[in-house]
């Protein structure tokens, strides 16, 4: 007779990741969830007005949501996709980041030339960092050290000692710089500017601009695949993505996608980046082994910002039979003899759970001044 294969039956909730992308919809004042399994809206959150930069908690539990025209950060669980608390900040705040430990959320005040610093325990501003002009995109270091903020009206990017929130340097760039990302290991970050149609390179352990990528027109965003050989570059002008060979520093590639491009994620396995389209209001999914957009997902009004999660769900485990069929008969033992119970509660009823909390925020995300109350262009 050949063996019955293994039955199973509901039982203890045990640990799952999902990958949701929180995309910020700037004039329908919410925030749209995609589940990347299916690319498909699965909750729309009310946030304040004109929200622009998104970033995650490393752990995933957290979303934060700069509210440019509020001047307010909205705080989103992950869990129930609800709001859970909305943090005063300084004026117009348009981007938001989160540091590689999680409890620090640096906020760029556009029109306040400052850094306000969440704690995110409390979620409560406990410093505030002044000294940039314009201030926009922001990374960190991955040892936590250092951030690297993008200046618009100075076209520059000053670095922040994270310990002491000092200015310790700043970098000339190129023409209205919108953004910071850092490569993974650490040792380049990539400036995106749009004045001046290029990317910026920085050497991270001299601070000084080793070479410059001529990209799109009006470069906004940058995301780095999770092994550091791509860059993708948001042109938010020319309605396309510009694909750069980190190894060389050369454009390879050329995807166009919707109108008005502006920011872009990468999720956590390297396989897809997520591309918002402020003027057609929808995000382009791009497949990255062969750079082609293979998704087009509706959204809210002018999306802008967007990062993605690795959340943890629960769902029910299922026992096996044999497991079952044990926990029956201990059940019936303890029924029939009550000595016996004391020596076997609770056997095979146990479950271990394995927690496995992802986190991947790619960062930097901003408003620039182009929608509602100045034009595309921030600076004159």
């Amino acid at each position: 007779m050949a063996p019955l294969a293994a039955a199973s039956l509901p039982g203890a909730a045990v640990a799952q990741v999902r990958e949701l992308a929180y995309v910020a919809n700037n004039l329908s004042d919410d925030v749209s969830v995609i589940d990347t399994a299916t690319d498909t809206v699965i909750a729309t959150i009310p946030v304040g007005d004109n929200p622009s930069g998104v970033a995650v908690t490393p752990d995933g539990t957290r979303v934060y949501v700069a509210n440019a025209l509020s001047n307010t950060v909205s705080v989103i669980d992950t869990a129930t996709n609800t709001v859970i608390a909305t943090i005063p900040v300084g004026l117009v705040p348009g981007d938001v980041e989160i540091t590689p430990d999680g409890t620090r959320a640096y906020v760029s005040n556009t029109f306040a030339d400052s850094i306000s610093v969440i704690d995110t325990a409390t979620n409560t501003v406990i410093d505030t960092i002044p000294g940039i002009d314009n201030p926009a995109g922001t990374a960190f270091t991955p040892d936590g050290a250092r951030a690297y903020v993008a200046s618009r009206a100075s076209d520059n990017v000053a670095v922040i000692n994270v310990a002491t929130g000092d200015i310790i340097d700043t970098i000339p760039v190129g023409d209205n710089p919108q953004n910071v990302t850092i490569t993974p290991d650490g040792t380049r970050a990539y400036v995106p500017n749009a004045f001046s149609d290029n990317v910026s390179v920085i050497d991270v352990a001299t601070n000084n601009v080793v070479d410059t990528i001529t990209v799109g027109d009006f470069p906004n965003d940058v995301a780095i695949t999770p092994d550091g050989t791509r860059a993708y570059v948001t042109n938010s002008l020319s309605d396309n993505v510009s694909v750069i060979d980190t190894a060389t520093n050369a454009v390879i590639d050329t995807i166009p996608v919707g109108d008005s491009p502006r920011d872009v994620a990468i999720t956590a396995n390297g396989a897809r980046a997520y591309v918002t389209n402020s003027s057609s209001d929808n995000v382009s999914v791009i497949n990255i082994a062969t750079n082609a957009v293979i998704d087009t997902v509706t959204v809210g009004d002018s999306p802008d910002g967007v990062a993605i999660a690795q959340v943890e769900t629960r769902r029910k485990a299922r026992k096996s039979l044999s497991q079952a069929r044990g926990e029956a008969k201990n059940r019936s033992r303890n029924q029939n003899d009550d000595k016996v119970k004391a020596k076997i509660t609770g056997w095979g009823s146990g479950g271990h759970r394995s927690h496995h909390r992802l986190g991947h925020g790619h960062g930097p995300h901003r408003w620039d001044g182009s929608h509602r109350i100045r034009p595309r262009h921030p600076k004159g």
